[in-house]
């Protein structure tokens, strides 16, 4: 029963921990743009940190070390820094639009700009990370989280055509704007694999004590959790290719998005809306500034955990202090929240072959996985679609910038 209980909350987590800042802004961008020809870089994110958060979730569960640590010891400290740097610069980027998205959300709630709240939420994620443990992170906000869900409806409300999606599953060519189309494809999978989140859950399962007899859970988990949480990210590319592409408007501020529900729900798809933003970015907030912390103090070999007090792993601690504020001083300064979440995802998409080369590396490793290893498929797969990220990022991003995007 147990078991049954973990498989239950870790698909909520699933959900609810899927779609924030990056994926609701990417998706909603993409459909608004391109109507349904992007729901193929959606399923292949989705399929890509479903293999990549198992295999997190593997490795913690039979090694009992989580992934910075890991790699530390098997690479040595001097490799280490590599991905270290990578991930802590990406994930300090990504923290900073999710605290935007919070501020957004209070923003389209009061009237009050967004950079007046960037200090207040700053503080209300610290504060939920100093005076509470692991599960109100992981399972407490996530729980909130399934007020997405609310996309699905609003994709049922609007009459959404499923021979489009099935359609667009496969990769295809664009009709027009090439650099943009590419652009958009990878700042989509950037928000799909952030680093952050298995990194995150290698993390929570040691927090939870996860052995082998969790293999079953870990793989239920990170397939139909993710999966879920997919099927949102294309619910919201949905509505808005029913709300804004079939009308020729464009999405270039988050203060548009709120029609996606608002023209199917009415009042209500407001209020749901603002909801779905400031619960998602707030519970991604929690979960990367903690991420930080997390590689940072095990890459180093520092005593962490989320359920110790924080005077008792007090470098831990200051490192999500620190982070979480910088990263609200930034939103405070005016800068523009989709933006910087629309590039911190393409910036992702060009870091994951420093991010996944290493994990693949360790899951074939024999000294830590032991029988339980990766097959040739899920390395292929995930290999695959990591290369091609960064491939398509090295070409996308300048000419997206040359464009004057």
């Amino acid at each position: 029963m147990s078991k049954l209980l973990e498989i239950a909350l870790g698909l909520v987590t699933g959900i609810g921990g899927f779609l924030e800042a990056g994926s609701l802004a990417t998706s909603a961008q993409a459909g608004a743009a391109f109507g349904f020809q992007l729901i193929w870089a959606i399923v292949l994110g989705t399929i890509c940190i479903a293999f990549l958060v198992e295999m997190a979730g593997r490795l913690a569960a039979v090694s009992k070390h989580t992934l910075p640590d890991a790699m530390r010891e098997r690479f040595g400290v001097r490799f280490f820094t590599v991905p270290l740097v990578a991930v802590v610069l990406v994930s300090f980027l990504v923290l900073a639009s999710e605290i935007g998205g919070v501020s957004l959300a209070l923003q389209l709630a009061t009237g009050i700009r967004f950079q007046w709240w960037a200090p207040v939420v700053a503080v209300a994620v610290w504060l939920l990370l100093w005076a509470h443990n692991f599960s109100l992170v992981e399972k407490g906000v996530s729980l909130l989280g399934l007020v997405t869900l609310v996309f699905i409806v609003g994709a049922f409300k609007l009459h959404t055509p499923l021979n489009e999606i099935g359609t667009h599953l496969l990769p295809s060519l664009p009709h027009q704007d090439g650099a943009r189309y590419w652009f958009t494809a990878v700042s989509i999978i950037g928000a799909s694999v952030s680093p952050y989140l298995f990194y995150f859950y290698s993390a929570g399962a040691i927090e939870d004590h996860w052995d082998e007899s969790y293999l079953g859970v870990n793989r239920l988990t990170a397939g139909l959790g993710m999966g879920f949480g997919g099927s949102i990210a294309v619910a919201v590319l949905a509505c808005a290719a029913m709300v804004f592409h079939s009308r020729g408007i464009q999405i270039d501020r988050y203060e548009q998005i709120p029609l996606l529900l608002a023209e199917p729900l009415g009042h209500w798809g407001f209020i749901l809306f603002v909801a779905s933003l400031g619960i998602a970015c707030l519970g991604a907030a929690l979960e990367i500034a903690l991420q930080i912390a997390y590689l940072i103090a095990q890459g180093f070999g520092w005593k962490w955990g989320e359920n110790l007090k924080p005077r008792d792993a007090a470098r831990f601690s200051l490192i999500y202090t620190v982070m979480v504020f910088l990263a609200g001083l930034v939103i405070f300064t005016g800068i523009d929240p989709l933006k910087l979440t629309i590039f911190s995802m393409a910036l992702t998409a060009l870091s994951l072959p420093v991010t996944v080369v290493p994990l693949l590396i360790l899951m074939n490793d024999p000294l830590y996985l032991g029988d339980n290893g990766n097959h040739w498929i899920a390395n292929a797969a995930v290999l695959f679609i990591s290369l091609l990220a960064c491939i398509v990022a090295i070409v996308a991003i300048p000419l997206q910038l040359m464009g004057g995007s």
